[in-house]
């Protein structure tokens, strides 16, 4: 996360609100390696509950995350990724310039554990509901529809995991250390550039967090 504090103005709740509407990151836990020792990632969905004090999340059985948490629980965080661009020095009307790379970033840090494999239903329930009711015109889909054999196969390859999240940290890097002027020449221009959900990041930095 960029440690500039222009760029970490936005409070818990605005942060928590951007990984809730996400729904996807990428999860590591402290002292989980691969047999190279290379630090173990894994993209994941989840559900934020309400206060953001826990994320739901299911892991494939045999991912080596899965098979860490099997000796307990540990330090972990899931990193949630925003729109994000690359800035031209010259979309700002100031010679003096040098590019930068515009983004929002969310990290959720806590104790990630695995669940008891009761609980995988009802994760899974609130995980598609989460997703089916923000399809516009869509009656939901449900597990019922599923034939219970077919089912319990494919449930007996994941497992649950919840991530108890103690800290939220943001980066909304958007420009704000620059003038206005500045900042809006270049959120003008961002759109015909290179990244991801530019007029998403457009729209940001043209009214960045607080």
């Amino acid at each position: 996360m960029h440690p500039n504090p222009a760029y970490r103005k936005a409070d818990d709740a605005a942060n928590l609100a951007f990984a809730r509407a996400r729904g996807f990151g990428i999860l590591t836990a402290a002292g989980a390696a691969d047999p190279q020792g290379f630090p173990l990632l894994s993209h994941i969905p989840f559900v934020l509950s309400d206060d953001g004090t826990r994320a739901e999340l299911h892991l494939v059985r045999s991912n080596p995350l899965a098979r860490a948490l099997t000796a307990g629980p540990l330090p972990a965080a899931i990193a949630v990724s925003g729109p994000d661009g690359y800035i031209s020095p010259d979309w700002y009307g100031d010679p003096q310039q040098v590019p930068t790379w515009n983004y929002v970033a969310v990290h959720l840090r806590g104790v990630l554990r695995l669940e008891p494999q009761a609980a995988l239903e009802g994760f899974l329930d609130r995980l598609s509901d989460r997703f089916e009711t923000a399809i516009p015109d869509k009656k939901p889909w449900k597990m019922s529809k599923m034939d219970r054999g077919a089912l319990d196969k494919l449930l007996r390859m994941i497992v649950p995991a919840s991530l108890d999240v103690a800290q939220v940290d943001g980066t909304w890097k958007l420009n704000q250390n620059k003038p206005e002027a500045a900042r809006l020449g270049a959120a003008a221009a961002v759109e015909t550039g290179s990244g991801a959900e530019l007029a998403a990041l457009a729209a940001l930095m043209r009214e960045p967090p607080a």
